[in-house]
């Protein structure tokens, strides 16, 4: 097992969950199979990334551009995703992790909405790990929101310099720092609109593996790549 000191893990971990539907083509089944099982990796990184102590997870889960698949498959998308949050509540409140979301909330059934903001209500006081779900999420929408919410306060007068903080504040979840580590599954080499603006300085790490086979030790195996990273954002270090 590929273990990584625990100052050299990452504070916080983003994740593009891909390639549910290769899986599931090359093990010949259909592709909710793919979906299902992709559910059981989000419970056992979610699960892990518990007790490494590290206290962010973000995982693209679904984008605005999702919705145009077709609609069986939509619909099937949304029965699991209420399942998921029905079954994985216990376990959220035995580690206490808190559950948060990040995307346009209100393009989802209200029977959706209601969950989310059972789920977000339940876990508010856990303190171990924030885990957020981008739900109907687009980085350029999330950008352009900030950019309409801060124009309204400068109107307002209630913003008088427009800097990177002032921005920052219409976020999703302006509290949340940054990525410091992305990992995309399947070898997908794009970021497919996520996190756009907090990924500036993120290391990025890209794994043939598909999302359903993405488990424990591929993740750690992961982590152990970002502690061999030099991080330097822009500077140099001294010869």
């Amino acid at each position: 097992m590929t273990k990584t000191a625990p100052d050299r893990l990452p504070t916080h971990v983003a994740i593009i969950m891909d390639g549910n539907g290769r899986w599931a083509k090359q093990q010949k089944l259909k592709r909710a199979e793919g979906h299902k099982v992709g559910i059981d990796s989000v419970r056992e990184i979610t699960e892990t990334t518990c007790d490494l102590g590290i206290p962010y997870l973000t995982l693209y889960a679904f984008s605005r551009e999702n919705w145009s698949r077709p609609k069986e498959e939509v619909k099937m998308l949304m029965f699991l995703l209420g399942l998921y949050l029905e079954q994985e509540l216990p376990m959220m409140m035995d580690r206490g992790i808190r559950f948060n979301i990040i995307g346009e909330r209100s393009d989802f059934s209200r029977s959706l909405q209601a969950q989310f903001d059972d789920v977000m209500k339940k876990t508010a006081g856990n303190r171990n790990l924030v885990l957020t779900i981008a739900l109907s999420y687009s980085g350029r929408k999330e950008i352009i929101r900030s950019v309409r919410l801060l124009c309204e306060d400068v109107k307002k007068g209630l913003v008088k310099r427009i800097d990177e903080r002032a921005f920052r504040r219409h976020l999703y979840s302006p509290a949340i720092p940054d990525p410091d580590f992305l990992i995309r599954t399947s070898g997908e080499m794009r970021l497919s609109n996520f996190l756009l603006w907090q990924v500036a300085y993120t290391e990025i790490y890209v794994t043939d593996i598909l999302w359903p086979d993405f488990r424990k030790q591929a993740f750690l195996d992961a982590l152990a790549e970002f502690a061999k990273r030099d991080r330097r954002f822009g500077n140099v270090k001294d010869f």
